[in-house]
């Protein structure tokens, strides 16, 4: 079966999961290594997340981000306050 080029008009839903797999990782390494943060940060904030309620299928349930989008900008901080 031909896969389909992505289409960036097209909703997650539309999304296979390995598609939307590929594009957090092409998402991730695009950023500017100074936009990063640490490795070692950057899975600190993902094991404090994954310890979170709010957590659904890698999504904030409170704040509707991505939690690996996230985490993975040395910048951005949880709206709640856990890192």
């Amino acid at each position: 079966m031909e896969q389909k080029p992505f289409c960036k008009k097209c909703l997650l839903k539309e999304m296979s999961e390995e598609r939307f797999k590929k594009e957090l990782a092409d998402y991730l390494d695009s950023l500017e290594e100074e936009e990063k943060a640490s490795g070692q940060l950057y899975e600190e904030r993902l094991s404090v997340c994954k310890q979170c309620d709010y957590l659904n299928a890698g999504m904030c349930k409170a704040c509707g981000c991505y939690v690996e989008m996230r985490a993975a900008m040395k910048a951005r901080i949880c709206p709640y306050g856990k890192w």
